[in-house]
């Protein structure tokens, strides 16, 4: 480019000294100069232009060469640049590589934290929703013992009416007893008198202190008098003597018997005392010529005649209803329900007094359904371990229940509780936890519309019963509910209070008895036997 700048001068310079020279070569007058000048003028003038634009030319030339060298350095500086640029890209893009990598790895780590935090959060919602049902059983079973507080309370009262008016009966009766013996008292006193007459008149007694004398012997010296021939008056009238002090001995007991009462705090018994026979009428009583006529066929009476029975005791435990006999081990004998169970059972509690003197207890209760024979059994049978019974609910799931103690022939209480909600049973003897435990059946419903026995225990609904696990003894008392029962309540039935609300079944429900088995009506455990 510098090369050609010089060549274009040069041939400037030289064009503008040819023109000169021609210009100065060519004669002429003064006038003929003036236009000449004046192209002259005109050419340099076009020269200058030319020239101007030349350099204008020439300079933009020069500043297009140096922008092109510097655009050379500029595209090389910018390479540069973008080498730089691709190579912190390249960082870059590994550190971001390496970052999405960590990023990764801590993504699966929440994940699977996110996932454990997950089942934590479901296993508090299932123990708390748990929580929360156990809660809402205690709140129902604090209810139903505050209802049965109440109604015990109401019977309490009832008892306490019942037994002010029982004590102004006994009042009543002690008084008409008091007013009896003192008419005796009176009635012994004209005996006495008339015999002291009759002795003065017809010798028949040495003296009023003998007779006396033989009133008041005991009976062992009375029996040598009247077989060596005493009147049948004087026999009648030591049987009224001792009827008179049985009548004092009646009277002392009814009155200490109702200071007891006074004293007692607890339930009255559910029957009265009963009050001694009445005495013999005034009209039964011999004349005082009798006693002048003695009989020969009257030399021994009876001195049970006309005397009081013996009263009868109360009993304590009066809430059994009724009891069933099982006499013997036979598959014939056995009692059912129809129907059975007509709703599911989420909870269950089933009471009876039972009195077994074999060396095994056999089964109580057993209730079969199409699809299982063994939902719901007490199972005992005559084979090793005879002093356990097995609890099955759902066949194959049972529990070993302790029942040795209680094969005595005696009546034990018996209460086999359990709650699917908690999966725990309880196993009551006489008032008291036998045994207890937990995971078992938790959940588990015992369907309805099956069939359930008492006695016998179901291979097939209805039948397959052997007689190695049939019941042998006695059934009294047997309830069975749809919830779990409080120890506050199986304690009220072992000591005879009123079954708890809301029974199933009982063993009036009973719908049929089979074989030799026999209901027997008795309101009260101790009449039972």
């Amino acid at each position: 480019m510098v090369g050609t700048q010089r060549m274009l001068a040069i041939c400037l310079i030289l064009a503008a000294l040819c023109l000169q020279g021609l210009l100065l070569q060519q004669p002429g007058t003064g006038e003929q100069r003036k236009p000449f000048f004046e192209r002259l003028r005109r050419l340099e003038e076009q020269f200058r232009r030319f020239q101007e634009v030349t350099l204008l030319r020439l300079q933009e030339i020069a500043r297009n060469y140096n922008v092109s060298y510097n655009i050379d350095a500029t595209f090389a500086h910018l390479q540069s640049k973008q080498d730089g640029l691709e190579a912190t890209a390249n960082e870059s893009h590994a550190a971001t590589q390496d970052e999405l990598s960590r990023l990764k790895a801590w993504v699966k780590k929440l994940q699977n934290k996110t996932k454990k935090h997950g089942s934590r959060i479901v296993a508090l919602e299932e123990s708390s929703r748990e929580r929360d049902r156990e809660s809402a059983a205690v709140a129902q079973r604090q209810s139903a013992l505050l209802s049965d507080l109440t109604q015990d309370a109401a019977s309490q009262k009832e008892v306490s009416q019942a037994e002010r008016a029982s004590q102004a009966r006994l009042q009543a009766a002690l008084e008409g007893v008091q007013n009896a013996l003192k008419s005796q008292g009176s009635k012994l006193e004209q005996l006495e008198q008339q015999l002291k007459r009759s002795a003065r008149n017809e010798v028949l007694l040495p003296s009023s202190l003998a007779a006396a004398g033989l009133l008041s012997r005991p009976a062992q010296e009375k029996e040598p008098a009247a077989a060596g021939g005493q009147s049948p008056t004087l026999k009648k009238l030591h049987a009224k003597r001792r009827q008179w002090k049985k009548l004092q001995q009646e009277s002392s007991r009814l009155v200490a018997q109702s200071q007891g009462r006074g004293r007692q705090s607890g339930p009255p018994p559910a029957q009265a005392l009963p009050l001694p026979e009445p005495e013999l009428e005034p009209s039964s009583l011999p004349e005082p010529q009798a006693l002048q006529q003695p009989s020969p066929g009257a030399d021994k009476p009876s001195d049970e005649r006309g005397q009081p029975e013996a009263p009868r005791q109360p009993g304590t435990i009066c809430n059994v209803g009724s009891m069933l006999v099982f006499p013997n081990a036979t598959t014939a004998s056995f009692a059912t329900f129809e129907p059975g169970l007509r709703t599911g059972l989420l909870e269950l509690s089933v009471c009876s007094w039972v009195s077994a003197s074999a060396s095994y207890l056999g089964t109580i209760l057993s209730y079969a359904t199409e699809d299982n024979d063994n939902k719901l059994v007490l199972h005992g049978r005559d084979a090793a371990p005879r002093n356990a019974v097995h609890f099955v609910i759902g066949d194959p799931a049972f529990r070993e229940l302790p029942v040795g103690r209680i094969l005595d022939g005696r009546w034990h209480h018996l209460c086999v509780i359990w709650s699917s909600l908690q999966g725990r049973y309880w196993f009551y003897v006489d008032r008291r936890l036998a045994s207890m435990g937990s995971k078992f059946q938790k959940g588990y419903e015992i369907p309805p519309g099956g069939s359930l026995v008492l006695g016998q225990e179901q291979d097939t609904p209805g039948g397959g019963f052997e007689p190695s696990e049939s019941f042998v003894g006695l059934l009294a008392g047997f309830a069975m509910w749809d919830r779990a029962l409080s120890p506050g309540e199986v304690s009220g039935i072992a000591i005879g209070k009123g079954l708890p609300r809301g029974a199933l079944l009982t063993l009036a429900d009973v719908s049929a008895l089979h074989g030799s088995v026999r209901r027997v009506n008795c309101t009260c455990l101790e009449y039972c036997l």
